[in-house]
């Protein structure tokens, strides 16, 4: 698992990656503040501990911008406590909060817990706008009705499920597919959305992963 650490203080910054990578985790450390938003969007990562002091943005600022493309857990490690900044935190799309001086322990069993979270083998059905995506059986299902997926498939479909407030374009599912090792070209891709859209027709779903012309598509 990745995590970034956005920390503009360097001790604390490198005692929570030494704290990190001693628990199994790999870090990505932000030491440029301008622009940490764009900085982000150019990452891959799993979980983000952010602090809310920068120069030129704040942590609540960068939380509500990351959300517009990422859904990945973000851990507000900061000096602020009053109950206003815990609350804005969770406004913003924050899963979790901890002050300074943090406890080492609360802080790593935060970031097991935000992880665990997300993790799909925690769940066995994920539903989005009426639909339902079965992650162990591989199937869809919709109003009593059920049709499995091939592998490929499932995959797409899944992309979509955790993503479904944006539109993905075809270059980041290929990307996608590719770091998660279902490598398939644009022709295969078109084919199984296609193939995707004729199931769901099956058992009653018309508008599944809809084109947007020009960008891609929508869940």
């Amino acid at each position: 698992m990745v995590i970034v650490i956005v920390e503009d203080d360097v001790k604390m910054r490198e005692e929570l990656s030494r704290l990190l990578t001693s628990n199994g985790y790999k870090t990505i450390l932000i030491d440029n503040f301008k622009d940490i938003s764009e900085q982000l969007k150019r990452l891959k990562f799993d979980l983000v501990l952010l602090d809310v002091n920068f120069p030129f943005e704040n942590g609540y600022e960068i939380c509500r911008k990351l959300r517009r493309t990422n859904n990945v857990p973000v851990i507000f490690v900061t000096s602020r406590n009053t109950d206003y900044d815990e609350l804005l935190s969770i406004k913003v799309g924050g899963m979790d909060f901890i002050t300074k001086p943090y406890n080492k322990s609360v802080l790593l069993e935060k970031i097991r817990r935000a992880l665990d979270n997300i993790n799909p083998n925690n769940f066995r059905e994920i539903t989005k706008k009426g639909y339902t995506l079965d992650l162990h059986l591989s199937i869809l299902k919709y109003e009593g009705y059920e049709v499995e997926l091939t592998r490929n498939e499932f995959r797409i479909l899944y992309y979509f499920f955790i993503n479904d407030d944006r539109i993905i374009t075809k270059e980041e599912l290929l990307e996608y597919l590719w770091n998660d090792k279902y490598y398939l070209d644009e022709g295969i891709l078109i084919v199984n959305i296609n193939r995707l859209r004729k199931k769901a027709k099956e058992i009653g779903i018309s508008n599944l992963l809809q084109t947007i012309r020009g960008k891609g598509y929508s869940l």
